[in-house]
Protein backbone atom coordinates (compact mmCIF):
# COMPACT_ATOMS: atom_id res chain seq x y z
CA UNK A 1 0.00 0.00 0.00
CA UNK A 2 1.30 3.68 -1.13
CA UNK A 3 0.94 6.10 1.27
CA UNK A 4 -0.62 9.00 -0.64
CA UNK A 5 -0.31 11.97 1.90
CA UNK A 6 3.40 12.57 2.17
CA UNK A 7 2.73 14.66 5.44
CA UNK A 8 1.70 11.05 6.77
CA UNK A 9 4.67 9.61 6.50
CA UNK A 10 6.93 10.44 9.61
CA UNK A 11 3.82 9.58 11.36
CA UNK A 12 3.56 5.89 10.40
CA UNK A 13 7.46 5.71 10.20
CA UNK A 14 7.60 6.58 13.89
CA UNK A 15 5.02 3.35 14.32
CA UNK A 16 6.39 0.97 12.10
CA UNK A 17 10.27 1.69 14.43
CA UNK A 18 8.23 1.93 17.89
CA UNK A 19 6.09 -1.98 16.90
CA UNK A 20 9.46 -3.23 15.82
CA UNK A 21 11.57 -2.28 18.29
CA UNK A 22 8.44 -3.78 20.83
CA UNK A 23 8.25 -6.91 18.48
CA UNK A 24 12.46 -7.46 18.86
CA UNK A 25 12.19 -6.17 22.74
CA UNK A 26 9.51 -9.60 23.46
CA UNK A 27 10.64 -11.99 20.93
CA UNK A 28 13.22 -12.91 23.59
CA UNK A 29 14.70 -11.77 26.64
CA UNK A 30 18.58 -12.32 26.30
CA UNK A 31 18.84 -13.94 30.22
CA UNK A 32 19.90 -17.79 30.63
CA UNK A 33 19.17 -19.42 33.80
CA UNK A 34 20.15 -22.92 35.43
CA UNK A 35 17.41 -24.67 37.13
CA UNK A 36 17.72 -28.51 38.63
CA UNK A 37 19.76 -27.81 41.85
CA UNK A 38 16.96 -26.85 44.54
CA UNK A 39 13.62 -28.42 45.48
CA UNK A 40 13.17 -24.74 46.97
CA UNK A 41 13.43 -23.32 43.49
CA UNK A 42 9.89 -24.16 41.74
CA UNK A 43 9.10 -26.03 38.96
CA UNK A 44 10.06 -25.37 35.30
CA UNK A 45 6.61 -24.79 34.23
CA UNK A 46 6.78 -21.57 36.85
CA UNK A 47 10.26 -20.80 35.97
CA UNK A 48 9.51 -20.30 32.29
CA UNK A 49 6.23 -18.91 32.71
CA UNK A 50 8.05 -15.59 34.35
CA UNK A 51 8.84 -14.37 31.61
CA UNK A 52 12.19 -13.44 32.28
CA UNK A 53 14.41 -15.85 30.55
CA UNK A 54 14.99 -17.38 27.55
CA UNK A 55 17.20 -19.95 27.91
CA UNK A 56 16.73 -22.84 30.58
CA UNK A 57 19.85 -25.12 31.59
CA UNK A 58 18.54 -28.61 33.33
CA UNK A 59 21.07 -29.20 36.07
CA UNK A 60 22.59 -31.30 35.68
CA UNK A 61 23.49 -34.82 34.44
CA UNK A 62 26.81 -35.34 36.50
CA UNK A 63 27.44 -39.30 35.80
CA UNK A 64 28.32 -40.70 32.00
CA UNK A 65 31.12 -41.42 29.58
CA UNK A 66 34.11 -44.09 30.17
CA UNK A 67 31.42 -47.09 30.95
CA UNK A 68 29.96 -45.46 33.69
CA UNK A 69 25.87 -45.32 33.93
CA UNK A 70 24.80 -42.13 33.08
CA UNK A 71 23.21 -40.48 36.23
CA UNK A 72 20.81 -37.33 36.11
CA UNK A 73 20.95 -35.24 39.52
CA UNK A 74 17.74 -32.61 39.81
CA UNK A 75 18.90 -32.32 43.69
CA UNK A 76 15.43 -32.18 45.57
CA UNK A 77 13.26 -31.95 42.80
CA UNK A 78 12.56 -35.80 41.55
CA UNK A 79 14.01 -39.43 41.67
CA UNK A 80 15.26 -40.36 38.53
CA UNK A 81 16.78 -44.03 39.51
CA UNK A 82 12.27 -44.68 39.76
CA UNK A 83 11.60 -42.92 36.59
CA UNK A 84 10.35 -39.94 38.88
CA UNK A 85 11.20 -37.45 36.19
CA UNK A 86 9.48 -37.85 33.24
CA UNK A 87 6.82 -35.14 34.82
CA UNK A 88 9.62 -32.51 33.90
CA UNK A 89 8.58 -33.02 30.05
CA UNK A 90 5.64 -31.04 30.92
CA UNK A 91 8.00 -28.19 31.63
CA UNK A 92 9.76 -28.36 29.06
CA UNK A 93 6.69 -28.22 26.12
CA UNK A 94 5.49 -25.22 28.70
CA UNK A 95 8.61 -23.59 28.47
CA UNK A 96 8.86 -24.21 24.10
CA UNK A 97 5.61 -23.34 23.68
CA UNK A 98 7.04 -19.79 25.44
CA UNK A 99 9.40 -19.72 22.90
CA UNK A 100 12.05 -20.34 25.72
CA UNK A 101 15.33 -23.17 24.51
CA UNK A 102 15.62 -25.76 26.65
CA UNK A 103 19.13 -27.49 27.48
CA UNK A 104 20.44 -30.49 29.74
CA UNK A 105 23.36 -29.42 31.35
CA UNK A 106 26.40 -31.78 31.31
CA UNK A 107 28.55 -32.15 34.16
CA UNK A 108 28.68 -29.62 37.22
CA UNK A 109 31.14 -29.13 40.21
CA UNK A 110 30.32 -32.38 41.72
CA UNK A 111 30.02 -35.64 39.82
CA UNK A 112 32.17 -37.99 37.95
CA UNK A 113 32.31 -37.75 34.20
CA UNK A 114 35.05 -38.03 31.44
CA UNK A 115 35.24 -38.59 27.79
CA UNK A 116 37.39 -41.59 27.20
CA UNK A 117 38.11 -42.02 23.48
CA UNK A 118 36.24 -41.04 20.28
CA UNK A 119 34.26 -43.93 20.60
CA UNK A 120 33.06 -43.29 23.93
CA UNK A 121 32.22 -39.64 22.47
CA UNK A 122 30.07 -41.72 19.90
CA UNK A 123 27.97 -43.67 22.01
CA UNK A 124 27.60 -40.58 24.90
CA UNK A 125 26.36 -38.51 22.26
CA UNK A 126 24.01 -41.30 20.99
CA UNK A 127 22.50 -41.73 24.58
CA UNK A 128 21.75 -38.21 24.66
CA UNK A 129 20.04 -38.03 21.03
CA UNK A 130 17.89 -41.31 22.15
CA UNK A 131 17.06 -40.08 25.85
CA UNK A 132 17.03 -36.64 25.56
CA UNK A 133 16.94 -35.11 22.13
CA UNK A 134 15.42 -36.37 19.18
CA UNK A 135 15.75 -40.40 19.42
CA UNK A 136 13.93 -42.85 21.04
CA UNK A 137 14.52 -45.08 23.79
CA UNK A 138 12.39 -46.78 26.42
CA UNK A 139 14.14 -44.93 29.67
CA UNK A 140 13.62 -41.18 28.59
CA UNK A 141 14.98 -39.60 32.00
CA UNK A 142 13.13 -36.75 31.29
CA UNK A 143 9.98 -38.27 29.62
CA UNK A 144 9.18 -37.72 26.12
CA UNK A 145 9.75 -34.29 25.50
CA UNK A 146 12.66 -33.31 23.13
CA UNK A 147 15.20 -30.61 24.44
CA UNK A 148 17.02 -28.13 21.97
CA UNK A 149 20.30 -28.71 23.08
CA UNK A 150 22.61 -30.01 25.67
CA UNK A 151 25.06 -27.97 27.86
CA UNK A 152 28.77 -28.62 28.42
CA UNK A 153 29.58 -27.01 32.15
CA UNK A 154 32.76 -29.54 32.53
CA UNK A 155 34.43 -28.89 35.58
CA UNK A 156 35.99 -31.91 36.67
CA UNK A 157 37.91 -35.03 35.14
CA UNK A 158 39.64 -35.21 31.62
CA UNK A 159 40.23 -31.91 29.84
CA UNK A 160 40.50 -34.66 26.69
CA UNK A 161 37.60 -35.27 23.57
CA UNK A 162 34.86 -32.60 24.99
CA UNK A 163 35.58 -31.40 20.98
CA UNK A 164 34.76 -34.86 19.68
CA UNK A 165 31.38 -35.04 21.82
CA UNK A 166 30.25 -31.41 20.28
CA UNK A 167 31.09 -33.09 16.93
CA UNK A 168 28.94 -35.97 16.85
CA UNK A 169 26.06 -33.80 19.12
CA UNK A 170 26.23 -31.65 16.10
CA UNK A 171 26.22 -34.38 13.60
CA UNK A 172 22.70 -34.97 14.83
CA UNK A 173 21.34 -31.78 13.72
CA UNK A 174 18.92 -32.08 10.78
CA UNK A 175 17.42 -29.21 8.31
CA UNK A 176 14.48 -29.62 10.32
CA UNK A 177 15.94 -29.42 14.04
CA UNK A 178 19.35 -28.62 15.08
CA UNK A 179 20.60 -29.27 17.98
CA UNK A 180 22.05 -26.33 20.00
CA UNK A 181 25.23 -26.48 21.67
CA UNK A 182 25.77 -24.27 24.72
CA UNK A 183 28.67 -24.13 27.32
CA UNK A 184 29.79 -22.47 30.78
CA UNK A 185 33.81 -22.50 30.61
CA UNK A 186 35.32 -20.96 33.67
CA UNK A 187 36.65 -17.41 32.77
CA UNK A 188 40.26 -17.94 32.70
CA UNK A 189 41.43 -17.91 28.96
CA UNK A 190 41.40 -20.28 27.56
CA UNK A 191 39.71 -22.63 29.48
CA UNK A 192 41.23 -26.19 30.74
CA UNK A 193 38.27 -28.43 29.84
CA UNK A 194 36.75 -26.61 27.09
CA UNK A 195 39.27 -25.01 25.03
CA UNK A 196 39.28 -27.25 22.24
CA UNK A 197 35.73 -27.95 22.01
CA UNK A 198 34.91 -23.83 21.74
CA UNK A 199 37.72 -23.83 19.16
CA UNK A 200 35.42 -26.43 16.94
CA UNK A 201 33.52 -23.19 16.08
CA UNK A 202 29.85 -25.43 16.61
CA UNK A 203 28.76 -23.76 19.95
CA UNK A 204 25.87 -21.62 19.71
CA UNK A 205 25.71 -19.74 22.87
CA UNK A 206 28.68 -19.46 25.10
CA UNK A 207 27.83 -18.06 29.16
CA UNK A 208 31.37 -17.77 30.62
CA UNK A 209 31.52 -18.02 34.58
CA UNK A 210 32.88 -15.04 35.36
CA UNK A 211 33.03 -16.00 39.23
CA UNK A 212 35.03 -18.07 41.46
CA UNK A 213 38.06 -16.88 39.91
CA UNK A 214 39.62 -13.36 41.16
CA UNK A 215 42.05 -12.89 37.90
CA UNK A 216 38.97 -12.60 35.39
CA UNK A 217 35.97 -11.35 37.65
CA UNK A 218 34.65 -8.35 39.00
CA UNK A 219 36.09 -7.20 42.42
CA UNK A 220 34.40 -3.99 44.63
CA UNK A 221 35.53 -0.83 42.88
CA UNK A 222 37.20 -2.29 39.68
CA UNK A 223 35.24 -3.62 36.82
CA UNK A 224 38.37 -3.82 34.59
CA UNK A 225 39.50 -7.59 35.13
CA UNK A 226 36.11 -8.71 34.21
CA UNK A 227 35.92 -6.26 30.88
CA UNK A 228 39.27 -7.37 29.54
CA UNK A 229 38.49 -10.74 30.30
CA UNK A 230 35.47 -10.55 28.44
CA UNK A 231 37.51 -8.78 25.65
CA UNK A 232 39.06 -11.86 25.23
CA UNK A 233 36.24 -14.00 25.38
CA UNK A 234 34.81 -12.51 22.78
CA UNK A 235 37.32 -11.87 20.26
CA UNK A 236 38.51 -15.12 20.31
CA UNK A 237 35.87 -17.31 20.71
CA UNK A 238 34.33 -18.54 17.68
CA UNK A 239 30.48 -18.75 18.88
CA UNK A 240 27.24 -17.21 17.47
CA UNK A 241 26.62 -15.68 21.04
CA UNK A 242 28.86 -14.55 24.26
CA UNK A 243 27.03 -14.28 27.82
CA UNK A 244 28.35 -12.50 30.93
CA UNK A 245 27.93 -15.69 33.21
CA UNK A 246 27.09 -14.41 36.87
CA UNK A 247 25.93 -15.28 40.51
CA UNK A 248 22.55 -14.19 41.13
CA UNK A 249 23.17 -13.85 45.07
CA UNK A 250 26.41 -13.49 46.83
CA UNK A 251 25.74 -17.09 48.08
CA UNK A 252 25.62 -18.64 44.64
CA UNK A 253 29.37 -18.15 44.73
CA UNK A 254 32.59 -18.16 46.44
CA UNK A 255 33.35 -14.94 44.96
CA UNK A 256 32.77 -12.71 41.76
CA UNK A 257 28.98 -11.14 42.78
CA UNK A 258 28.23 -8.14 40.91
CA UNK A 259 25.32 -5.97 42.66
CA UNK A 260 22.76 -5.46 40.03
CA UNK A 261 23.54 -1.97 39.76
CA UNK A 262 26.92 -1.97 38.95
CA UNK A 263 25.97 -4.42 36.32
CA UNK A 264 23.38 -2.05 34.49
CA UNK A 265 25.22 0.94 34.75
CA UNK A 266 28.89 0.22 34.88
CA UNK A 267 29.44 -2.98 33.31
CA UNK A 268 26.35 -3.73 30.40
CA UNK A 269 26.71 -0.21 29.03
CA UNK A 270 30.73 -1.75 27.89
CA UNK A 271 29.85 -5.23 26.79
CA UNK A 272 26.70 -4.73 25.67
CA UNK A 273 28.39 -2.94 22.42
CA UNK A 274 30.59 -6.26 21.43
CA UNK A 275 28.70 -7.59 18.42
CA UNK A 276 28.82 -11.14 20.06
CA UNK A 277 27.15 -9.76 23.06
CA UNK A 278 24.08 -12.45 23.86
CA UNK A 279 23.12 -11.40 27.33
CA UNK A 280 23.79 -12.38 30.77
CA UNK A 281 23.17 -16.08 32.42
CA UNK A 282 22.67 -16.61 36.21
CA UNK A 283 23.54 -19.11 38.50
CA UNK A 284 21.16 -20.04 39.60
CA UNK A 285 17.13 -20.02 40.01
CA UNK A 286 16.77 -20.54 43.39
CA UNK A 287 19.56 -17.89 44.44
CA UNK A 288 17.62 -15.55 41.61
CA UNK A 289 14.12 -15.67 43.77
CA UNK A 290 16.46 -14.90 46.75
CA UNK A 291 18.01 -11.56 45.56
CA UNK A 292 15.38 -10.83 42.79
CA UNK A 293 18.77 -10.38 40.40
CA UNK A 294 17.54 -10.80 36.81
CA UNK A 295 13.74 -8.73 37.80
CA UNK A 296 16.80 -5.83 38.71
CA UNK A 297 18.57 -6.22 35.53
CA UNK A 298 15.23 -7.25 33.05
CA UNK A 299 14.50 -3.76 31.79
CA UNK A 300 18.66 -3.05 30.91
CA UNK A 301 19.46 -6.31 29.26
CA UNK A 302 16.63 -6.27 27.00
CA UNK A 303 17.19 -2.96 25.32
CA UNK A 304 18.23 -3.29 21.68
CA UNK A 305 22.29 -2.44 21.29
CA UNK A 306 20.60 0.45 19.03
CA UNK A 307 18.52 2.27 21.19
CA UNK A 308 21.17 1.99 24.25
CA UNK A 309 22.15 5.33 25.54
CA UNK A 310 25.89 4.39 26.24
CA UNK A 311 26.56 2.35 23.09
CA UNK A 312 28.18 5.29 21.13
CA UNK A 313 30.31 6.48 24.00
CA UNK A 314 31.36 2.61 25.12
CA UNK A 315 32.38 1.51 21.77
CA UNK A 316 34.54 5.23 20.74
CA UNK A 317 36.13 4.67 24.29
CA UNK A 318 36.91 0.82 23.19
CA UNK A 319 37.86 1.41 19.83
CA UNK A 320 36.12 -1.41 18.76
Amino acid sequence: MTIQNSSLAPVFFLLFLSTLVSTSLAAGVPISIYWGQNGYEGSLESTCATGKFAYVNIAFLNVFGSGRTPELNLAGHCNPLNNGCTFVSNGIRSCQRKGIKVMLSLGGGIGSYSIASAEDARQVADYLWNNFLGGKSTSRPLGDAVLDGIDFDIELGSTENWDILARYLSGHSTQARKVLLTAAPQCPFPDAHLGQALNTGLFDYVWVQFYNNPQCQYSPGNIWKLIDSWNRWTSTIPAKKIFMGLPAAPGAAGSGFMPPNVLTNEVLPIIRTYRKFGGVMLWNKYFDDQSNFSSNILNRVNLLPSVYPHQEVASSLLQL
